[in-house]
């Protein structure tokens, strides 16, 4: 499994970048996502999306809906911001119910 992990520094935020984020996570689902979540809190965001191919993740990236948002994040919306594609190495969990 590969992770995609987005952090970022945000302003503040227009109407439109949560229209954006909506569809961005949308076409994720679209092309393969095994699961998307994302937090933010006291002006940074992270979003980590899970797959299970390079491939996936590349179609999704070349949207062009995606890759309007990125041009918008990086002109309009983000302080700064980094991307991380990792190799998921190992997993634990623990499950009480």
């Amino acid at each position: 499994m590969i992770a995609v992990i987005f952090t970022a520094e945000v302003g503040e935020l227009p109407q439109a970048y949560y229209k954006f984020a909506n569809e961005v996570r949308a076409l994720a689902d679209k092309y393969g996502c095994i699961d998307f979540i994302s937090v933010s809190k006291k002006g940074k965001e992270i979003s980590i999306s899970y797959w299970d191919s390079q491939e996936k993740i590349q179609r999704w990236k070349q949207d062009p809906t995606h890759l309007k948002a990125q041009e918008l994040g990086q002109q309009q919306w983000y302080k700064s911001y980094k991307v991380q594609v990792v190799d998921i190495l190992r997993e634990y969990s623990h499950d009480s119910t």
